[in-house]
């Protein structure tokens, strides 16, 4: 992150700050600044569509492709193979547990069928993202999201999807204007 925010200063002329400020200070701002920018733009299009482009992991998301662009958890292959797993995952769990109609555990009592269907997610996003090399964290909580029901429709979840591949274009933008290389698709080989 450091070199994210050392990049756009010097690309942006601001070298003064990175010189006359700690680099935590620096690095707090910029967290802050594209956490901000990050989810307040998908809670603007989510405002503009009624659509949910707003969901818990993709917080974590944004935190790690801006705080560690160049892990290979963070790249756009793993972030949105990792989402698109556990998006996935979810849905089976759902048409497993027939629970594709019923209300969100949250708004419900959490079932036996719930459990399992949370279950069953959980395990088939872990398994897939180690089995297909794309690991993303964040996806684990995109899974639950889906097998508790809080996004149950196809149409919410080809949303979350879209939300994800934005909050990655941002971050490839943002990290390449930094002078991060950060990758067009596959981990960079070596990526810390």
């Amino acid at each position: 992150m450091a070199a994210i925010v050392f990049g756009l200063a010097h690309r942006m002329r601001l070298p003064v700050l990175t010189q006359r400020h700690s680099s935590r200070v620096v690095l707090g701002m910029f967290a802050f600044v594209n956490g901000l920018i990050a989810i307040g733009a998908m809670a603007f299009v989510a405002y503009v569509t009624g659509e949910p482009f707003v969901f818990p992991s993709l917080g974590p998301t944004a935190f790690l492709l801006f705080y560690t662009p160049m892990l290979p958890a963070s790249s756009p292959r793993n972030t949105i193979g990792g989402h698109l797993i556990g998006a996935a995952a979810g849905y089976l769990s759902l048409v497993v547990f027939g629970l594709t109609d019923a209300l969100p555990a949250l708004a419900a009592s959490v079932t036996g069928a719930r459990v399992g269907a949370a279950a069953l997610s959980l395990g088939l996003t872990s398994g897939a993202m180690v089995w297909l090399r794309v690991p993303h964290p964040p996806a684990g909580a995109t899974t639950l999201i889906i097998s508790l029901g809080i996004l149950r429709e196809p149409q919410q979840i080809a949303v979350l999807m879209v939300a994800v591949v934005l909050l990655v274009a941002q971050g490839y933008v943002i990290n390449r204007l930094a002078g991060i290389p950060y990758p067009a698709w596959h981990p960079s080989p070596g990526g810390q």
